[in-house]
Formats: structure tokens, C-alpha cells, sequence
């Protein structure tokens, strides 16, 4: 309402009092004049009502016995009343319309206020407002403290560089700096309150709250994911290079039986010549060389089956403590006297299978290959441990299985190597040494007998600060199987019928030239088939079989049983340039069946021949 204005209040009074005086019409218009005035400038008529009442109130003295000029007053006075009345009425309908819709203003913001704690305090992932020019934090939510561990009263006094890592603040800054209205899904790092780094989606909105500049941010921790596709990525990486691997090792399998057959043409005719040769005869020593080099390609064609997992091994139960302790003063020569030699043995060591032989060799290629990153002196350790591989560390490294193995590490402190480098060492002819210091095959041969062994190779290594190689062996409770030793035949010679089953021809010649050199009288054939025929038209004994393995129609193992129904006496000796694989598919290496791996000799063939003659080669 308005207030009266200055001078009002007596003008009034004054017409009034002229009109209790003197209650002529004139009078009287001129009052109510004065309140339709007061009306029309503003003033509200209840608050003219008012004065009115207490003016004339004045002149009102007794209800009985009243003069004119009283009752006319009293009808003015009514009249004021009855327009204050009204007025009042519509007030009090104006403030009932105020109260309902204060009513309704108020449950909608209480709905607003509980669609706004659903949405942020009650949200399960964090959330939180900022001041983005401060950083500081304005208000968090419930999944916040719980997730990040600071109380509400902690977020208060922090900013948004008190939750990132300290080298990430300053990419912090120039991502606010540059953000745009509304951010999604970037990647950041977030440290907890117990110093645990996480990975997490951030989302954030900006808006203003008066003249101030805010954003709301939603936080989602992916660490479990980042850590899961980051353990794929590995796998992924394993799993090609075993592909890779398998693809040279396959490679390597598939030319080892035409290129033994081809060395164990040359090595033989070449070993026969040399026994033909006088030591004085100048071809004896171009005949020396042809050995000579067919011996290297030999032993490099057993390293690339070896890589491939496709040599043939005799696993036994072994105790890798006694096979350091055995192989000590070796090592020690190997090494030389600047690099200091550690061994470090566990007491009740488990047992694995594997072949020792093939193991010693792992051992002496790893040392010296520590040897060689060693150029000035340095330390050498090799030590053994039981260990109990889990799931997630069997993750990490590509065909390894969960559950107790057998460790051997072989440790450095030499130059190391780099990630690339380790990306490929176990590469066949890979080598970072000088041309002519090695032949790339050393850690390849390692690898290749340890996956064979139903072990892995994990490698850890950083340039300057020295390599760790660590076998895993799968862990067995067997007792450690006697080493036999090998007695060598008094005579390489001998006068027995030996039939020789061989489908490549020049190898055929070559052993049927070794064995009757050697006394022997040699019945033969080029398959299965025709070996048949001979043993049912001979009619004398025939006291070896010896046939190659992998022929057409029949195999050796199915010529030996067979034959075995009408000669059960007759003693069998297999031989191969194929593989592993192909040996285990013909079922040599669960039978009885004596085996000879090529490229033959002389000296192997006839010393296998007559140990299985003796009793003392099957198996």
C-alpha cells in the first residue's frame, strides 16, 4: 500500500470537520471528493477507509440521541467501510492465490531437489562440481568419498590437482584452459587417497551459477578394463610371435628329412673315402673339408629342429641342482676369471622332465651369452627356486599354465637390452654380436628346447642394468630317474642278415654299402610292399629290420608289426630325417623300437645296428 501523502491527512480532516459544522451537500461532495482524489493518486482505499474512520470517529459521541450532522458522519463511515471491506476481500483472495501457488512452487522444488539428489548424490559412480577457474572443488558426491577415500570435508579444501598424478597437473591446466562446453570420454589418471593410481572416463558440463564458472564432472574407473585390454595387447603380441616362431620352426621341420637324407649321402661316401684313403693322398684332405662341412650343416640342421621343437628328446626326471652341480667347474672355465660365478640352489628343489643333455645345453648357451654381455668382468648368478605360477602371471606369458613349477634363472650384470632387442633374441640367426661371434641359433636353441619341455622363457632385461633369464618347468613329485650310462660295442661288425627297407635310393646305397662293409649280408627294398615279399621268399633268419620311418603306403612302425606275425624274433631299428612330431605320429616313441636319428654315418649306424642286435638299443 501507499502512504498518505504530506499534508493530506489535515486537508482531509479539515473538509470533514466542515461537513460535521455544516452538512450542506456541498460540504459533503467536497469530502467524498477528497477520497476519490486520494483513491485515484495511489492511495488504497483501505488505508483512506482508515482515516476516515478515525476523523469522524471523533465526532461520534453516543449511538442514541445523535444529531444529523452525527448520522451523517456514521453513513460516511459506513460507506468507507463497506469499500474497505472489499478491499479486504480481495486481498485475502489474493493471498490464498499466493499461498497455492507458494504451495505448488514448493513441491516442485522439492521434486526438483530429489530429481537432483537421484541424479548426483545418489548417483553409484562419482561425481563432483568445480570452479574452473580455481580448480577447486565446490560440492562432491557420496560415490566420490567412497570411491577416492577423502571425507567430504578433505574435497572441500582440495583442488582438482590434488587428485592427478604430479606430472600430469600441468596437462591438467592446458586441458581446462582449452575444454569446451561439454567434454566426453576422455582418459585421464586419478590418484586415491591411499596413493593408488587409477584409470578413469572423465564426462564434464560446464555452466554458470551468477558470474561464476562451474563444471560438472562424472567419473568412470576403468583401470579393470585398461588393465584387461592392456593384457590382451600382450597375448596378442605373444601369440604372433609364437605364430612366427611356429611358422619358422615348420618351415625348419620341412626340409630337415630331404636335407638329412642329402647329409647323410655326403657324410657317409665321405667317411668311406677316408677310410679308402692313405694319410699320405692328396685327395684325403679335400675329402676332410667335404666332412668337415657337412658335419657344420648336420649340427646346424639339429639346432633349427631343436628352435622348432622338433628334435627328438629323451626326457627323464631330473634334479636342475644336480645338474649345475655337475656342470660348476665347466662353467667356471667357460666364463673366465673376471666374471664371478654364484650359485644359488634351493634346498628341497622339485623335479621336472625334460632331457638332460638338451638342459645342460640351455644352461652352457645362456652362459655364454651372460659371458659375452659381460666384455669388462661382472657377476654371474644362477639360481633355482620352487615357485607357484597363478592365473594372472600365466596371463602375462603366452602358453605358460597356472599351478607349481621349477624356476632357473640365469642373471647378469651386463650391458642389457632394450625392448626392441628383446622382441626378437629367440628369432633363428638373430644376433647383436660382431659378424663371425655367433651364429644367431644360442637363445633360439634355448627357446625351443624349453617350450618343448613344457616350460616357458620369461625375460627381464633393461639396457645398462643387466639380463635375467628364468625357466619355468612344470614341477613333478617323481622320484629323479638312474642316468645309465652307455657301453659302447666291442666290434662294430658283425655277420647277421639285416633286411634295409629305404624309399630314397642314394640312402638305401649308402647303407647297404656301410653295413656290408661291416660284415654284414643286407637284403633290401624301397617300401613296405616289397619287404614283405622278401621276408616270406626267404627262407634263412633275418635278425634286424632297419627301416626308415615315413614311407609311401606303409610306415616302418606298421612294416614291423606286420612282419612281426611271421618273424617275431626279428629285432627292428627305425630311422629318420623327420621330426619329432612325425616320430610320435607313427608311435615310435611308445614302442619298443629301437630309433636312429639322420643324417646317418658310419660310425652311427653301425654302433646303433649292433647295440640293438646285443639287447642294449631298443627302447
Amino acid at each position: 500500500m501507499s502512504q498518505l501523502p504530506l499534508g493530506f491527512r489535515e486537508r482531509y480532516g479539515a473538509a470533514l470537520d466542515a461537513y460535521v459544522a455544516d452538512p450542506s451537500d456541498d460540504a459533503l461532495a467536497q469530502a467524498h471528493e477528497m477520497g476519490r482524489l486520494a483513491v485515484t493518486a495511489g492511495i488504497g482505499v483501505a488505508e483512506v477507509a482508515r482515516l476516515h474512520f478515525e476523523l469522524v470517529g471523533r465526532h461520534v459521541t453516543a449511538p442514541e440521541g445523535t444529531s444529523r450532522p452525527t448520522q451523517r458522519a456514521a453513513a460516511f463511515l459506513a460507506e468507507a467501510a463497506s469499500a474497505f471491506d472489499d478491499e479486504l476481500g480481495e486481498l485475502r483472495r489474493s493471498n490464498e492465490a499466493m499461498k497455492q501457488s507458494s504451495l505448488h512452487l514448493d513441491e516442485l522444488v522439492t521434486q526438483g531437489t530429489e530429481r537432483y539428489r537421484a541424479m548426483f548424490d545418489d548417483n553409484p559412480m562419482p561425481m563432483w562440481i568445480y570452479d574452473r577457474e580455481t580448480l577447486a572443488f565446490v560440492v562432491v558426491n557420496e560415490a566420490a568419498v567412497r570411491h577416492y577415500g577423502y571425507a567430504r570435508e578433505e574435497f572441500a579444501t582440495m583442488t582438482l590437482a590434488d587428485i592427478r598424478p604430479s606430472e600430469d597437473v600441468p596437462a591438467l591446466r592446458d586441458n581446462v584452459a582449452r575444454a569446451s562446453h561439454f567434454d566426453e570420454g576422455r582418459m585421464w589418471r586419478h590418484r586415491k587417497k591411499d596413493g593408488t593410481i587409477i584409470n578413469v572416463e572423465v564426462r564434464a558440463h560446464e555452466f554458470q551459477v551468477g558470474k561464476r564458472s562451474v563444471r560438472l564432472v562424472l567419473s568412470n574407473d576403468v583401470s579393470e578394463r585398461v588393465r584387461s585390454e592392456e593384457a590382451l595387447r600382450k597375448t596378442e603380441e605373444q601369440l604372433r610371435h609364437a605364430q612366427k616362431m611356429e611358422a619358422v620352426g615348420r618351415l625348419a621341420g620341412g626340409v630337415a628329412h630331404d636335407f638329412n637324407n642329402l647329409l647323410s649321402v655326403i657324410l657317409s661316401c665321405a667317411e668311406l673315402m677316408l677310410d679308402d684313403l692313405k694319410p699320405v693322398e692328396p685327395m684325403r684332405q679335400e675329402v676332410e673339408h667335404i666332412r668337415k662341412a657337412a658335419g657344420r650343416a648336420a649340427d646346424l640342421t639339429r639346432q633349427l629342429l631343436t628352435f622348432s621343437r622338433h628334435q627328438v628328446l629323451e626326457p627323464k626326471i631330473i634334479d636342475l641342482n644336480e645338474v649345475l652341480a655337475n656342470m660348476d667347474k665347466m662353467l667356471q672355465r667357460i666364463i673366465g676369471v673376471d666374471v664371478q660365478l654364484e650359485l644359488v640352489c634351493a634346498a628341497a628343489l622339485g623335479r621336472v622332465r625334460a632331457d638332460p643333455g638338451s638342459i645342460e645345453q640351455v644352461i652352457m648357451n645362456l652362459v655364454v651369452n651372460a659371458r659375452d654381455a659381460m666384455p669388462v668382468g661382472g657377476k654371474l648368478m644362477l639360481e633355482t627356486a620352487n615357485v607357484m605360477v597363478d592365473e594372472e602371471r600365466a596371463r602375462e606369458h603366452f602358453g605358460t599354465n597356472p599351478g607349481p613349477h621349477v624356476m632357473l634363472a640365469v642373471s647378469d650384470t651386463g650391458i642389457g637390452m632394450d625392448r626392441v632387442t628383446q622382441a626378437r633374441i629367440f628369432e633363428p640367426f638373430f644376433t647383436t654380436k660382431e659378424r663371425g661371434k655367433g651364429t644367431g641359433l644360442g637363445l633360439s636353441i634355448v627357446f625351443g628346447i624349453v617350450q618343448q619341455s613344457g616350460g616357458s622363457v620369461w625375460v627381464y632385461s633393461e639396457p645398462g642394468k643387466g639380463t635375467s633369464f628364468k625357466l619355468y618347468f612344470p614341477r613333478v613329485d617323481e622320484a629323479v630317474d638312474e642316468v645309465r650310462s652307455t657301453v659302447r660295442p666291442a666290434t662294430l661288425r658283425g655277420t647277421e642278415t639285416v633286411l634295409l627297407v629305404e624309399d630314397d635310393e642314394q640312402v638305401r646305397a649308402v647303407a647297404r654299402g656301410i653295413l656290408r662293409r661291416h660284415g654284414y649280408h643286407v637284403l633290401e627294398a624301397s617300401n613296405g610292399g616289397e619287404a614283405m615279399l622278401l621276408c616270406e621268399g626267404h627262407a634263412r633268419p633275418i635278425h634286424l629290420l632297419v627301416s626308415d620311418v615315413v614311407m609311401p603306403h606303409m610306415s616302418g612302425p606298421e612294416l614291423a608289426r606286420r612282419l612281426a606275425q611271421i618273424r617275431p624274433e626279428m629285432k627292428v631299428l627305425c630311422m629318420s630325417g623327420y621330426t619329432d612330431d612325425s616320430i610320435v605320429r607313427h608311435g615310435v616313441m611308445d614302442s619298443d623300437i629301437a630309433y636312429l636319428q639322420k643324417p646317418l654315418t658310419p660310425e652311427t649306424l653301425t654302433r646303433k645296428v649292433r647295440e640293438v642286435l646285443d639287447g642294449r638299443g631298443a627302447g
